[in-house]
């Protein structure tokens, strides 16, 4: 009696193989596995703003006509330049807010107010539209009586929305944070992008 009992696993066994039961076959060929549609599609994660360096907006806010806004001048007193809440950032000449906007590669023209070309006295972005130049009023980003105080070097003024810095090398720029869009300036040259602290 127990003299079968050992050849059953083994009969079990060959059954298995015989009905094709056993388990499937795998091949390692050591290719890397293939990626997925959405893995090779996907752009990289936009690099969020610098927080390293931020001046208390608090030292900047100003009330004017009932609205808080926050006010700053360039270190070299060139540039007047202010952050509505939630609406607009932007800036303009301190000696003269209401003459041409005194950089070099600017456009000589934009459309005013009325709709007529005029020279553009301020750069400036709001929350959801491009940079741009533009005509706007001698005290739209400046203090009467003035001047603002001034906003270091490599330091970031973030407040309602919006966010500018001073650099040495490139000038100053702003960001609105709700479109990504902004603009960055000098006497010489700008850029209708926002640059980071480096």
């Amino acid at each position: 009696m127990n003299r079968g009992a050992p050849a059953a696993p083994a009969l079990i066994a060959a059954f298995m193989v015989a009905c094709g039961c056993a388990g499937p076959t795998v091949i390692n060929t050591d290719d890397p596995a293939p990626r997925a549609e959405s893995d090779v599609l996907s752009a990289p994660p936009t690099p969020r703003p610098s927080n390293d360096k931020l001046a208390n907006a608090f030292d900047y806010a100003v009330r004017v006509e009932g609205v808080t806004g926050y006010y700053f001048t360039s270190p070299s007193g060139r540039w007047q330049c202010a952050i509505k809440p939630r609406l607009e950032a932007g800036c303009q000449s301190a000696a003269a807010p209401g003459a041409a906007i005194g950089i070099s590669a600017a456009p000589e023209e934009v459309s005013g107010p009325d709709g007529e070309a005029e020279a553009p006295n301020a750069i400036r972005v709001d929350r959801n539209r491009d940079a741009e130049f533009a005509v706007v009023a001698p005290d739209a980003f400046g203090l009467d009586p003035g001047p603002a105080r001034e906003l270091p070097f490599d330091r970031i003024l973030a407040a309602a929305g919006f966010r500018c810095n001073v650099q040495e090398a490139t000038g100053i720029s702003c960001l609105s944070e709700a479109s990504g869009k902004g603009f960055t300036f000098s006497g010489d040259e700008y850029r209708m992008t926002y640059s980071d602290l480096p």
